[in-house]
């Protein structure tokens, strides 16, 4: 084995956990790194008291493990469903492990090109941040209203990790979410290399010192991060899946940094006493956050299935028609009605949801200003930021609408310095809590915020 093939298998597995059958390189180039110490290999699937577990994912409920015969060790064999989209775990594979020396491509310059200003509130929330980097293995949850700035707060973090020599991982949840963090921080930081990871991402430098990824790919990772932000922490689905959160323990070194960000926090999350807290309640530009308003309007549903489009949305859409608009449905079925509807009328618009093929390519067109009405359901809440948008919610009484989700949907509105207002409507057949909470808690930001 020479220092050719050491360093191949070195930037291929350092730092990350990966299966035997994604091994790129020989068997005989394994069975030797293996012999050598520079690469560990254990069972990815154990049967430990009287129960499947998954070593990759965290995974232990009985009912997302199955056996069946197996083609590649020609007998039963029982695999994870849970992680399955990740590549399948099974009791014939193993998980594989670089043991030699750690590295990464650190950057030679920490310098940040951004050439804004934090706001007194960002500076405070920055300098926290900057500690909580240099003390190690402390949490810091930055609880900051939607448009307060939070890319721009974890700047001078990032300045003090390239100083440190430290690796840095920013997680969140949503893959559209990571697509616009990407070129903000590439433009920001010109010189420092960074992974960009998601579902379809390819050919990704895999040693960066700045790991941008959806949440889901930290599965891949152990013992790897000096400091770990997870943004959105309250966000589906990592809060609700706890092998999700496992990977995150994983990935990070026991040491490690981790900040939280968030602009609706839980109260468990608030009441965890291992957790400081700093709060932004005011936008980095200083102006208000825009309040929704109610209008009912009927029994929507039966209008759509009757191929009608409510009059007050059709007027509103008119209404709009040369500015950027959001429209969120509660399910994937009344988007595709709506969108059916407008297309007999032939009004231009998009519609995308999780599993649209054309996704990211309309989000992209709407951005640019070659879409000016997308209609979407619950997938763009957050991660995404378009001057002077207007937004309606339909069916806002529906229960996905919860108060946490309807304050990120609101927070997409005047976003930006120059169009700091904006319409949000919220359409509904009869009010609910969410819905008046909603507008109480972005009242309550604004007064706190001294707006």
């Amino acid at each position: 084995m020479d220092e050719k093939q050491v360093y191949a298998v070195r930037t291929y597995l350092n730092g990350r956990q990966m299966l035997s059958s994604e091994w790129p390189f020989s068997n005989q180039l394994l069975s030797a790194c293996i012999e050598q110490k520079f690469v560990e290999s254990k069972p990815a699937i154990v049967y430990a008291n009287n129960h499947w577990h998954c070593e990759r994912c965290g995974n232990h409920s009985k009912h997302l493990f199955y056996t069946h015969y197996c083609f590649r060790c020609t007998q039963l064999c029982t695999y994870c469903r849970h992680c399955f989209s990740m590549g399948k775990v099974s009791t014939c594979t193993h998980l594989l492990q670089w043991k030699g020396r750690p590295f990464f491509f650190n950057a030679r310059d920490e310098s940040c090109q951004w050439e804004g200003q934090l706001s007194p509130l960002q500076k405070k929330a920055a300098t926290h941040l900057v500690e909580a980097v240099q003390q190690k293995n402390v949490k810091e949850l930055i609880w900051a209203v939607c448009g307060a700035g939070k890319t721009e707060i974890l700047f001078p973090a990032i300045e003090q990790c390239l100083r440190q020599s430290l690796r840095l991982c920013i997680a969140t949840p949503r893959t559209d979410v990571v697509k616009e963090l990407a070129p903000r921080l590439a433009k920001s930081f010109p010189k420092l290399r960074q992974s960009v990871l998601y579902a379809d991402s390819r050919n990704q430098f895999i040693q960066a010192q700045l790991v941008l990824t959806t949440t889901h790919q930290l599965i891949r990772y152990v013992n790897t991060f000096d400091v770990l932000i997870i943004d959105e922490v309250d966000a589906f689905p990592y809060s609700y899946d706890k092998s999700l959160q496992f990977a995150v323990n994983k990935a990070k070194k026991s040491n490690a940094t981790v900040i939280l960000l968030s602009a609706t926090p839980s109260l468990k999350l608030l009441n965890d006493p291992t957790t400081r807290v700093t709060k932004i309640q005011r936008r980095f530009h200083g102006k208000p956050l825009p309040l929704p308003r109610f209008e009912w309007i009927g029994n929507w549903q039966n209008q759509l299935k009757r191929k009608k489009i409510p009059h007050k949305i059709l007027s509103w859409i008119n209404h709009y028609n040369d500015k950027p608009t959001l429209l969120f449905f509660p399910s994937i079925y009344y988007l595709k009605a709506f969108s059916t509807l407008l297309d007999k009328q032939q009004v231009n618009h998009g519609a995308v949801f999780s599993e649209a093929e054309d996704r990211h390519e309309l989000i992209r067109k709407f951005r640019s200003g070659q879409i000016n009405l997308l209609l979407t359901t619950t997938i763009l809440e957050r991660g995404i930021t378009i001057a002077d948008v207007q937004v309606a919610v339909i069916g806002a009484e529906q229960p996905i609408f919860s108060e946490a989700c309807l304050v990120q949907i609101c927070g997409r509105v005047g976003r930006k310095e120059e169009f700091p207002t904006g319409d949000i409507v919220f359409w509904h057949y009869g009010l609910t809590h969410s819905m008046i909470r909603t507008k109480a808690h972005l009242k309550k930001m604004n007064k706190e915020g001294g707006v």
